[in-house]
């Protein structure tokens, strides 16, 4: 009868871990990972970002579109004395009062090919004299103008070679910095779950020890076991204690990590569920290595470091040797004593002027910048191409990697199953006398560093998981690219 007991005692259940409350949230990986996206100021910080680019991109847009401006100085007032020389040198201080006030209308067209600019323009000045009673009209009805610089840096047509692409690289940057935050935040969730498991493990290994202690208090009083035995139990038994404790000391600290980092602010409890294994998707190096190409922003980053370094020679090429200006003015311009005056019979107004600037002597100021812009341009041929042997290499591994960790998995997934279907059958044996405690206790170390191995295993296969999307910015699972609104 007694024996019977026994086992009663050793199949009841190991406690109320994994119970539910009102006040417990129980959260996927996925639904964690939606979360940090959602809320995490990683997210935030990303979005802002995104944001930034954006107007960056639209003022650079700006730059090619006419421009229309209205300046003028209205009114300009003045009451007051004013010098005044005089034909023998000397000076009289004269009373002024009158209004000069002025109005411009400015129109631009920045000409992409050639660096140019076209402006167009009118204006009007009107001129009172509150002594003498009179106005005076002064204007240029419209005229229009052209520079254009000659041998010089076109700022211009690098930068629509350039700006395009630095946009594209942030837009793919904001869908990298979310797949980051999913492997930011896988992190933190398995750094729960462990903790979780863990003390689920130090809880019913503190039942399982208190029960067996049970059982071998009434063997040791039918004289089956030795004191030693005892001894041995009441050590596993604080050991067991001072487990439960470390491991709800762990849960504190991880779930504040996670409730931090994903954003949530209420206090409610927080039980994860073991992800389930997506062990049966197949990754392949050429797969993963098109949709980086195709997708990362570092693939875009490659063609504009090239682009800059060559912007930077021919900048350096434009401001060295003869550089030239061109200004042409061609319009009318009138005064009267009244604005339709302005526009009967205006006066043809034209200026053109060339301006000029040649170095004599620079002692080779100006060849040594240029042959400084050429060898950075080499330097960074050089560098972006270990940088894309660096990115196929980072790669090949992390696939290599993934499909090890997918094999892990089942094996781990095994050998939980089979140190728990060992401990098991070390506990019955140890309730029949056909065991000793020291083998028990080896099957109990095992079935533990068993359970907290899959746990770990899956945390490495998740990670890798989450690391090969943010390389490809692909979702192999459902076989589409990652974007994100």
């Amino acid at each position: 009868m007694k024996i019977l007991y026994i086992i009663s005692l050793l199949t009841m259940s190991a406690g109320a871990f994994g119970r539910s409350n009102s006040d417990t949230l129980r959260l996927t990986l996925q639904q964690v990972v939606e979360m940090a996206k959602a809320n995490s100021i990683a997210a935030k910080q990303a979005a802002t970002l995104r944001e930034t680019k954006y107007w960056e991109y639209r003022t650079y847009k700006s730059n090619y579109q006419p421009q229309l401006a209205l300046s003028g100085t209205l009114p300009d007032y003045q009451k007051t004395f004013s010098q005044v020389f005089q034909p023998d040198g000397t000076i009289l201080f004269q009373p002024v009062h009158n209004d000069n006030s002025q109005l411009q209308l400015d129109f631009s067209q920045s000409i992409t090919a050639t660096g140019g600019t076209i402006y167009g323009r009118t204006q009007l000045q009107r001129f009172t004299d509150f002594d003498r009673h009179n106005a005076l009209y002064n204007g240029v009805p419209y005229s229009i103008a052209y520079t254009q610089p000659l041998f010089q840096f076109n700022q211009l047509k690098w930068d629509k070679k350039i700006e395009p692409l630095k946009y594209n690289e942030s837009k793919q940057k904001y869908i990298e910095d979310q797949e980051n935050i999913a492997v930011t935040v896988e992190g933190y969730f398995f750094d729960l779950l462990l903790a979780q498991v863990n003390l689920h493990i130090a809880e019913t290994n503190y039942t399982n020890t208190q029960k067996i202690m049970t059982i071998t208090n009434i063997k040791f009083e039918l004289g089956k076991v030795s004191k030693n035995e005892i001894l041995q139990l009441q050590l596993e038994l604080i050991n067991a204690k001072k487990a439960v404790g470390t491991a709800k000391r762990d849960i504190e600290t991880t779930t504040l990590n996670l409730r931090s980092y994903i954003g949530q602010e209420d206090d409610s409890k927080i039980v994860l569920v073991i992800p389930e294994n997506i062990s049966q998707m197949n990754v392949t190096s050429d797969k993963v290595l098109a949709e980086a190409y195709a997708n990362r922003s570092d693939a875009i980053g490659f063609l504009r470091r090239i682009a800059e370094a060559k912007r930077d020679v021919a900048k350096a090429k434009g401001e060295t040797g003869l550089k030239a200006t061109l200004n042409a003015n061609l319009g009318f311009s009138n005064t009267a004593s009244s604005i339709p005056g302005l526009y009967n019979n205006p006066q043809n107004q034209q200026i053109i002027q060339l301006t000029l600037s040649v170095p004599i002597l620079d002692w080779g100021r100006s060849k040594s910048r240029t042959q400084t812009a050429l060898a950075n341009q080499q330097l960074m041929e050089y560098t972006v191409e270990q940088d894309k042997q660096n990115f196929k290499q980072g790669i090949f591994t992390q696939v290599s990697l993934f499909n090890m960790m997918k094999e892990q998995l089942v094996y781990t997934a095994e050998a939980d199953s089979i140190a728990s279907e060992k401990y098991k059958i070390a506990r019955e044996r140890y309730v029949l006398g056909d065991l000793s405690i020291t083998d028990l206790s080896i099957a109990f170390r095992d079935n533990d560093a068993a359970k907290r191995d899959y746990i770990t295993s899956l945390r490495d296969f998740w990670g890798a998981y989450y690391q090969l999307r943010q390389l490809s910015l692909y979702d192999f699972e459902s076989n589409h690219k990652i974007s994100y609104q």
